[in-house]
């Protein structure tokens, strides 16, 4: 189903007469451009909006050229129409609020009077073919930008200046960085989320980004060891185990309408099966991606459908040790989207066996099922993950 025709389900079974898109990645997931200027707002220059026969684009008149001319790529000019108006008279809010009839029933993603409000998350899966070959190309950008950086590290280089690095890596490549992590030795033990400082690397680091591009957002983490400590390769080896897990369990949730909280069923098992008991508790473990740096994080009992063609990224952490790729689900088979092919890898396979894992998967607060499905659940999956990159 293409995205006009989702959009027109979506209006009939909302029994809406039009709906209005403010947000960034829901602008780019209808129109493959970017309507962001000011990265510290949560809404865009322009608004998309749709009525089952047209797209509208609303905007100030200081901006209507340059989103007519750059910004709506994935738009055919004969049902688009870009409307504009005085940047120093109204609010994009209240210019949405007055072109929406009285009694016309509209929503939006964003807080405008008169208008219900929705979140467009679901409308955004499953990617179409023409986001996953974008993806593609995100991802393996991504991968580059962030591998070619790795390789070049040194024991004494400051967390700051490998952010730095990456950002310049990233930004040559026409990709943002929503998110960039960087922990060396001390750091990455203590902190889940290893924002850059100027402590010095030491003994190894971890490296993680959350990149976009025309809406898409690829994560990736890659770890490189100088002097590695004697529990590094174990623990990385075993967060590798739990996302192998984590996508085994993905792909049985697609084929049996499962939920993530099927898939986090599975995790917490994968967790006990590794010797790492709790440690899910630590930090969240990822979801679905795609227009979002994720669509839904799973959690325990969480509802949200497993679908395909997906992207997911999984991110299962031991502390100090991380795994992490972005990984397309299509028709059943498994594709990193973050890979050059040219980093070490090693071959994984998931933890726990057929049945043991995600099904009746028991809440240790409550003692109760978290998990209502029925039969067999395959998680038998061998698959090439990121080794770590020894630099001596």
């Amino acid at each position: 189903m293409d995205k006009r025709a989702r959009l027109d389900d979506f209006l009939e079974r909302n029994e809406l007469e039009s709906v209005w898109f403010a947000r960034p990645n829901a602008f780019a997931w209808l129109t493959g451009g970017n309507s962001v200027v000011d990265r510290e707002t949560p809404t865009g220059v322009a608004v998309v909006g749709y009525d089952g026969d047209d797209v509208r684009i609303v905007t100030t008149n200081n901006e209507a050229n340059r989103i007519e001319d750059e910004e709506l790529p994935d738009l055919d000019a004969d049902i688009v129409s870009v409307e504009q108006f005085g940047w120093h008279t109204d609010s994009l809010a209240e210019v949405i609020a007055a072109r929406v009839g009285e009694d016309e029933r509209a929503a939006a993603d964003v807080d405008i009077p008169g208008l219900e409000r929705v979140d467009p998350t679901p409308l955004r899966q499953p990617l179409t073919e023409q986001d996953r070959e974008r993806y593609r190309r995100l991802g393996q950008e991504t991968a580059a930008a962030v591998e070619s950086v790795c390789r070049e590290l040194r024991s004494g280089d400051s967390e700051h200046e490998v952010a730095s690095a990456l950002r310049v890596a990233l930004s040559a490549r026409n990709i943002e960085a929503p998110v960039i992590l960087v922990g060396g030795s001390e750091r990455a033990q203590r902190y889940r989320h290893y924002t850059p400082t100027d402590a010095e690397l030491g003994d190894y680091a971890l490296v993680s980004v959350t990149t976009e591009r025309a809406g898409l957002h690829a994560s990736c983490t890659r770890t490189v060891a100088f002097d590695a400590p004697e529990w590094l390769t174990e623990r990385h080896e075993a967060a590798a185990r739990v996302e192998t897990t984590a996508l085994a369990a993905t792909r049985n949730a697609a084929e049996t309408d499962g939920t993530a909280g099927d898939v986090f069923g599975a995790i917490q098992d994968a967790y006990d099966e590794v010797d790492y008991p709790g440690e899910w508790k630590e930090h969240h473990q990822g979801g679905a991606a795609g227009f979002s740096g994720r669509e839904w994080i799973a959690t325990p009992g969480h509802e949200a459908s497993v679908v395909e063609p997906m992207a997911y990224a999984w991110n299962p952490m031991i502390q100090g040790a991380k795994s992490e790729d972005t990984v397309l689900l299509a028709d059943g088979e498994f594709e990193v989207l973050t890979t050059t092919d040219r980093w070490p890898t090693t071959t994984v396979q998931a933890a726990g066996s057929a049945g043991e894992a995600a099904l009746g998967h028991k809440n240790e607060d409550e003692g109760e099922s978290e998990s209502e499905s029925e039969g067999e659940y395959n998680l038998e999956l061998e698959i090439e993950r990121p080794a770590i990159l020894e630099l001596g």
